[in-house]
């Protein structure tokens, strides 16, 4: 190779570093593929997750009514269970307004 001229050796540097270059992006495409792939079955399994998660709460609050249904009869035993339900979620929603609040008072202090 010492009969290659400077242009020649210039021309294959180029060449080489556009192949390394190309070489990179196509990598890159694949790692962000691989992480989309990830990503989307990650989304996918917590959404099967959260949809049994609710059913579950349903049959187990099904299971309330029909346990209460004895004692209470069937209207007071779902009355019941939906009053404590909704009391429980009141609950929820106060205290998640409570964090908004500190939250509020943080980002503005």
């Amino acid at each position: 190779m010492p009969d290659e001229s400077v242009r020649e050796v210039f021309s294959r540097l180029y060449a080489d570093g556009r192949a390394y270059a190309e070489a990179e992006v196509e990598r890159q495409k694949l790692r962000a593929g691989i992480v989309a792939a990830g990503v989307r079955n990650a989304a996918i399994f917590a959404a099967v997750a959260v949809v049994l998660l609710f059913a579950a709460l349903v049959a187990c609050l099904i299971g309330v009514i029909i346990a209460l249904t004895p004692d209470l009869g069937a209207g007071w035993a779902t009355a019941a269970v939906a009053g404590g339900s909704l009391a429980i979620a009141l609950l929820l929603l106060l205290i998640a307004k409570g964090q908004m609040s500190q939250i509020k008072r943080a980002v503005k202090s």
